[in-house]
């Protein structure tokens, strides 16, 4: 956390290393929990160590909150990129194949089930506290409340991420004391009541910036309900987090002027459009507080860092930023059309002369996704084939959200560049959507039109890449101006805009897996990829309804257990 990590962070370390390396020097003396952390410090310290999780350092680079490689990969915005054989256990996963004893999927379990287990720590803490007089009389109600708030928020995060990988999974809390836990419970549930509470008992604003507030449990409670089709539950808490939510720094929530600068610093740092991010910050020494998850996803070959060539933008999400007359989106499905797909550099050479696509484009494009000719931040213009490790594999795109800006401050302390930019788990344009989808369902057509238009509005008014002094590229966003008189129409138009707004940042395969549309929408993106030559990555590629929605429970997780109690997912 920008502000309150540094403060407390040893002390949550020193939680960390006692509990699972010093047992084995030093004889039993007494129980950490109940005496060095049983203070208001210790309890704040444990709590940002439940913080630390979100950004998966130390685990593996796909393991943190970000979920781009879970999301965006298997949803289709983008590859795995690079090539074959770099981080190759993790081409199963994005085939819809993931073998049990895959490493990756192991540390993404594992570091889902750390933050709950520091989060459960700072309830205990808290509830020992209560029974000690001089603890209780340094924290004020109103600090345990907001201690217990911040701590279920978290808790129910890391639940969600678990729920949304591997959908049932052992529930442990505070209270569990078993040594083993089935998979027999239904999460939702427990996930609601965290946030639930968070919502209830948190603080409007914070006093320092990072903490998950009121509204970012509002946020995230509408989410959960959306998630089970909630749809009158969701609405009202929605629209209480766009009329009254506030940032940390006091004012109501808005979407950012310009589209660009959610994503580097220092615009993209806690502004308005931040409901809750991941806390990043450069100049550790060793990376420990910058933003790891995205270690490897740089143009590989030159500009900002050399390295490493993943979450390469696909295909298919280029072509979904294609717009008509109207400036609005091709809702029919025929922008991967051979007449509407953009003008690539594929099995072009960067000295072989090429023109950018010159036809209508939502300018959120060329901010999202690195293409030849256009440029890629202030780095000059992409130049394509030299930029792009193998075209043949991941297409010819770089990712761009996220990716610094030269003269930016970066963190060198590991073998490549990390920046100090937030991600923001929720942001305003995402609630907006949520928002809008929950109407649409609700039989409240205009409404969602009025929210999608507003994002929309945004887009249309919220900058464009500039090349020369004038656009790059020739940008057309329209406002849907026709009534809405069906779900459909209203469904349509809500779920694409979710695809152009929020590429990349993890949402999409949820998305789809929610909705109902797994199979036929990922099935077309694997054929369409096939039938066009378009990446080596999609052969024998296969989803599987009744399978591949989720992850399989790690089968290390299963032999622990023993025996039967842990249940694996179906097709596994």
């Amino acid at each position: 956390m920008k502000l309150i990590k540094s403060k407390y962070i040893f002390l949550a370390w020193l939680l960390f290393i006692s509990c699972q390396e010093k047992f084995l020097e030093v004889p039993p003396t007494g129980s950490l929990l109940k005496t060095t952390l049983v203070t208001a410090a210790g309890i704040e310290g444990t709590l940002i160590g439940a913080y630390s999780v979100l950004t998966g350092k130390g685990y593996s680079f796909y393991s943190g909150s970000t979920n781009w490689f879970w999301g965006s990969v298997l949803g289709g915005d983008c590859y795995k990129g690079s090539n074959f054989g770099d981080q190759a256990q993790m081409n199963e996963i994005q085939s819809y194949a993931t073998l049990k004893t895959n490493t990756s999927l192991l540390s993404k379990y594992r570091t889902s089930y750390e933050g709950v287990v520091r989060a459960n720590a700072v309830l205990s803490l808290l509830s020992k506290a209560s029974k000690d007089s001089k603890v209780s009389k340094d924290l004020s109600e109103a600090d345990k409340k907001r201690l217990e708030g911040e701590a279920k928020f978290l808790r129910g995060h890391y639940y969600f991420d678990l729920k949304k990988i591997f959908n049932d999974t052992p529930y442990i809390d505070e209270n569990t004391s078993a040594p083993i836990v089935k998979n027999d419970v239904n999460l939702w549930p427990k996930i609601e009541a965290d946030f639930q509470y968070a919502y209830d008992n948190l603080p409007e604003k914070q006093s320092n910036i990072g903490r998950a507030n009121k509204w970012a449990a509002g946020a995230y409670l509408g989410k959960a309900f959306l998630f089970q089709g909630k749809w009158k539950e969701a609405k009202p808490v929605f629209d209480a987090v766009i009329e009254r939510g506030t940032t940390a720094g006091g004012t109501k929530y808005n979407l950012m002027p310009n589209f660009a600068d959610l994503f580097h610093a220092p615009t993209c740092e806690n502004n308005e459009e931040s409901v809750f991010a991941i806390q990043a910050v450069v100049g550790t020494g060793n990376a420990a507080n910058a933003n790891t998850d995205f270690i490897l996803n740089y143009p590989m070959g030159g500009g900002p860092a050399g390295c490493c060539g993943f979450a390469q933008p696909s295909f298919d999400l280029v072509n979904s930023f294609r717009t008509n007359a109207q400036g609005l989106p091709l809702l029919d499905g025929s922008y991967n059309n051979a007449a509407n797909a953009l003008k690539h550099d594929m099995t072009l050479l960067s000295k072989d002369p090429f023109t950018p696509d010159n036809g209508n484009l939502d300018p959120r494009l060329d901010h999202s996704v690195g293409r030849r000719g256009i440029p890629y931040w202030n780095w000059g213009d992409h130049p394509g084939y030299a930029w792009i490790r193998e075209q043949v594999y991941g297409g010819p795109y770089a990712p761009k959200k996220f990716v610094y800006q030269k003269g930016e401050e970066v963190d060198r302390g590991t073998w490549n560049p990390l920046t100090g930019n937030n991600f923001p788990i929720i942001r305003f344009a995402d609630v907006l959507l949520m928002a809008a989808e929950a109407e649409a369902e609700l039989g409240n057509f205009e409404q969602a039109k009025t929210l999608v238009n507003r994002v929309r509005s945004r887009a249309k008014t919220g900058g464009v890449v500039m090349k020369e002094g004038r656009p790059a590229a020739k940008y057309a966003v329209g406002l849907y101006t026709n009534a809405w008189t069906d779900l459909n129409t209203a469904r349509e138009a809500v779920r694409f805009e979710r695809k152009l707004e929020l590429s990349g940042e993890g949402h999409r395969f949820f998305d789809l897996v929610r909705w109902g549309v797994a199979e036929k929408v990922l099935n077309a993106y694997i054929a369409n990829n096939l039938d066009n030559n378009l990446s080596t990555a999609f052969h024998g590629v296969k989803f599987t309804p009744g399978k591949s929605e989720y992850q399989p429970i790690p089968q290390q997780e299963i032999d622990i257990a023993g025996g039967d109690n842990l249940r694996q997912n179906p097709g596994y």
